[in-house]
């Protein structure tokens, strides 16, 4: 029975990456690079290798490996830590999507390309590749360094927006204006997805895994969590995202479980398999004819890339606040170009806007960009300091002390910390309300409809549908309304002046008007009442929703729920001794932070006190705790002893860091190369006249210490063997049984 042609094309495809990612391996190159290789020589381009037949199946799975890629880095990296590091992402985003697409329409219109291809260029120059610097940083064991967090956090950010310059785009390509009201419904669109998806996610998904809890295995737990990636995914496209921003956002919602890193870890295989398609996928698209034929277009592509990241993306780090040695450590590791950008030249394609050469051109220039990624990573340390020889000593210090002002520190204003509170929450309470309309009406209404037809009972079915929704959206509204109204910032200002008292009363009526404004519109969609009646029934509906008890508990209970779901993997980090210190955030070296390590199962290091190690002289760091199952050590003294997955929390700079973790890495026990020939056999030995065992006993007789073998028994007639007395001497005719390696045992007890 002859296999599927994708059974055929899967197994080249691995077998020739698993060949040349060895190679890679062995010259200390990162795998992705192997990967791409390992695609072009089994692409059809390539006419002296065997090629992939069916090339539509492997850039579907190609996809399925960027989902589950962009599921594992919300697993690694949720939203959370984002907001935690304020508004530096939010600034370095939009101004390297800012400068970058400028410079692609500009190199698109410098080769006298159409406006639509210069348009969409610029688009995808701007997008830097999430997974494959998330793969270099892995390879180069960049993930723990500070500067790799910030990085991150912008690529993130560029997928989000990722999808707002893709609908901006096809406005574009249809001839609407980019500003009018479509670009802004698909913005509020995004933020509203964006927000129900995390709120909603975070409420129910912990629940459902605490409930199932002592159910789930680590098989069960996998197939749970990628079930929930793909359903995401699906959603996600069908409201008319991508599948990878969706599995992005499931990733984000369970890394705020207590199971997140549990999962991480299960899910990391298929995240390598599926990832290994990817990055062999891209390599097929490599055409040498279109290299060839627009050699400088691409060459020119490449160059504005790399020039254009190092440059403004350097800017634009330094613009958010972050030193010039981070700011071009961060700058040039995003010059490359990928997935996304293909993303985005394929929507040009579909719509029959860009030119055919556009794509191949696109794909050639991703994959030159990522050969040269891991290089560009590298590079930024030699240059920052050829910069620094060069500049002046005075300017070089101003601009390294930018970020050393910790605004984190100023006290805000009560004011702008109540109505950001107020703000949020209002806009988190809306959207909520805003979804269970939408799905009552949705699916409740016409439902009821259904059960109760006929003219009078419609009216009913309308009725009942309406009571259901105000029912289900009642605290909610009532939380948005009475939250934040007894806060400290609301007693203070209240207390300070007489003044503040008629703002702070006008922040509650503006709240009371968005809540009967929900109220007004069900009753003016499931009914033909007057304004009037539908605005007092509005009014008193929301007063009825202050005053009630019932209504109150419902959304304080909910409200605590959540906030513990979001706080459950920081409540098990503080029982389990886990949690970061305070002072973390407080470092005034902006290179100085702290960093996770875990102690190798084979290290050298395990059984060496911490004195003997002597890691402080010799790496620059200060172990400032040690976690060893669920027990924590802070500032464990020179005599403690270290033991395998010793998990360590280090103190020093990036530099500092990246020797430690060399250090840690490369001082284990080495493989045993020679494996198959130490298999440990048992056999039998005749104590003969001339044996040198004779008289002995079995301590004299050395069969332990001179020949690493171990006698198990004695054979005395018994069913048993008998074990063998210390001071019992050996006679001749004693059989005895002898377990060892086949070359000891083959010294004393040869065939």
């Amino acid at each position: 029975m002859a296999l599927p042609t994708i059974i055929h094309d899967l197994a080249l495809m691995l077998i020739v990456a698993g060949i040349v990612t060895l190679i890679f391996k062995r010259l200390k190159q990162p795998l992705v690079l192997g990967y791409i290789v390992a695609g072009f020589l089994v692409s059809p381009h390539m006419p002296y290798t065997a090629s992939v037949a069916d090339t539509e199946n492997i850039h579907l799975w190609a996809d399925i490996g960027v989902m589950f890629l962009l599921f594992s880095l919300g697993l690694d990296f949720s939203f959370k830590k984002i907001l935690k590091m304020g508004a530096s992402p939010f600034i370095s985003t939009m101004a390297i999507i800012f400068s970058m697409s400028m410079l692609g329409v500009f190199v698109g219109h410098a080769f006298g390309w159409s406006k639509m291809d210069c348009i969409f260029l610029g688009g995808m120059l701007a997008m830097s590749s999430t997974t494959i610097i998330y793969k270099a940083f892995d390879d180069l064991g960049l993930r723990q360094q500070q500067f790799a967090s910030l990085v991150m956090s912008v690529l993130i950010l560029e997928d989000i927006l990722a999808i707002v310059m893709m609908v901006m785009l096809s406005a574009i390509a249809s001839g609407n204006s980019p500003d009018g009201g479509q670009m802004l419904g698909s913005v509020v669109k995004i933020a509203f997805f964006l927000v129900l998806w995390l709120v909603v996610g975070i409420f129910a998904i912990p629940i459902f895994l605490r409930r199932v809890r002592r159910l789930i295995n680590n098989e069960v737990l996998l197939i749970v969590s990628l079930g929930l990636c793909c359903a995401m995914a699906v959603f996600s496209t069908k409201v008319g995202f991508s599948s990878a921003f969706g599995a992005f956002i499931m990733g984000s919602i369970l890394a705020e479980t207590i199971e997140a890193e549990k999962i991480e870890k299960l899910v990391e295989p298929v995240k390598n398999l599926f990832g290994a398609i990817f990055f062999v996928s891209v390599g097929m698209l490599v055409d040498p004819q279109i290299i060839v034929s627009y050699a400088w277009p691409i060459i020119t592509l490449v160059l504005t890339i790399l020039i254009g990241q190092a440059l403004f993306g350097s800017l634009s780090f330094m613009l958010s606040g972050e030193s010039l040695k981070s700011a071009m450590r961060c700058g040039f590791s995003m010059a490359q170009i990928g997935e996304f950008s293909f993303i985005i030249a394929s929507l040009g394609l579909s719509l029959g806007v860009i030119s055919d050469f556009l794509y191949p051109v696109v794909v050639a220039v991703s994959v030159i960009t990522t050969f040269l990624t891991p290089y560009m990573i590298r590079l930024a340390t030699p240059a920052y300091a050829a910069l620094e020889n060069r500049l002046p000593s005075r300017l070089i210090r101003t601009l390294n002390h930018l970020s050393m002002s910790h605004p984190n520190s100023q006290q805000e204003s009560a004011w702008k910390r109540l109505l950001a509170q107020m703000a949020l929450n209002t806009m988190i309470y809306s959207i909520l309300s805003s979804a269970t309309i939408a799905l009552m009406f949705t699916f409740v209404l016409p439902l009821m409809r259904k059960m109760l037809p006929g003219w009078t009972l419609h009216w009913y079915a309308n009725a009942i549908t309406g009571l259901l929704t105000v029912t289900l959206i009642a605290p909610f509204l009532r939380a948005m309304v009475m939250k934040k109204n007894r806060s400290e910032e609301w007693k203070k200002l209240w207390r300070e002046s007489n003044r503040n008292h008629l703002p702070l009363l006008s922040t509650i009526l503006a709240r009371v008007v968005i809540a009967v404004a929900f109220i007004f519109y069900i009753c003016n969609y499931l009914s033909r009442f007057s304004n009037a009646v539908m605005i007092t029934l509005g009014i008193v509906a929301v007063m009825l929703m202050v005053v009630s008890r019932t209504i109150k508990r419902r959304s304080i209970l909910m409200e605590r729920l959540f906030i513990n779901n979001l706080r459950s993997r920081d409540i098990e980090a503080q029982v389990q001794g886990k949690k970061r210190p305070l002072y973390e955030g407080k470092l005034l070296d902006r290179d100085i932070h702290i960093a996770d390590f875990e102690v190798p199962t084979n290290s050298l290091w395990m059984g060496s006190t911490l004195k003997e190690l002597n890691l402080g002289k010799k790496y620059g760091v200060h172990i400032s705790s040690i976690l060893r199952g669920g027990f924590r050590l802070n500032i464990p003294d020179g005599d403690y002893v270290l033991y395998p997955c010793d998990r360590l929390q280090v103190i020093g700079s990036d530099e500092q860091m990246a020797k430690f973790a060399q250090a840690l890495e490369t001082n284990v026990i080495q493989e045993d190369l020679t494996l198959e020939n130490r298999e440990m056999r048992l056999r039998q030995l005749i104590i003969s006249a001339n044996s040198p065992f004779v008289g002995k006993t079995l301590e004299e007789s050395g069969i332990r210490s001179i020949y690493s073998c171990m006698v198990v028994g004695i054979e005395e007639g018994k069913e048993n063997l008998s074990p063998v007395h210390p001071n019992r001497r050996f006679v001749e005719g004693d059989i005895i049984w002898v377990v060892g390696e086949e070359t000891a045992l083959n010294t004393i007890a040869p065939h």
